[in-house]
């Protein structure tokens, strides 16, 4: 292997780390935006909960105190269900 050829093929390895690190940092800034929200999920659609249950759309009631919802930061503890208002801690039911 030449020294151009071993030169290429580092600086590709590098361009391709520095392209993946990019891509797995980006989803952290988006998830800076939101906020979990205890009880506001329906049934099926929690992203995932404190204890009662393993996890993403396992939830098996409407607006679970146990389960959250990702929601833009700042509008959780104003969104109203028939159960009360969002909350950023998990609710005892």
């Amino acid at each position: 292997m030449s020294m151009f050829t071993k030169a290429s093929t580092a600086f590709a390895l590098a361009g391709a780390v520095a392209s993946a690190a990019a891509l797995l940092s980006a989803p952290a800034k988006a998830d800076d935006s939101k906020e979990k929200c205890y009880g506001v999920a329906l049934k099926g659609q929690n992203d995932c909960a404190a204890g009662a249950h393993s996890c993403a759309g396992t939830s098996t009631i409407d607006y679970d105190g146990q389960s959250f919802k990702l929601v833009p930061k700042g509008s959780c503890v104003t969104m109203k269900t028939p159960k009360g208002m969002g909350s950023l801690t998990p609710v005892k039911s």
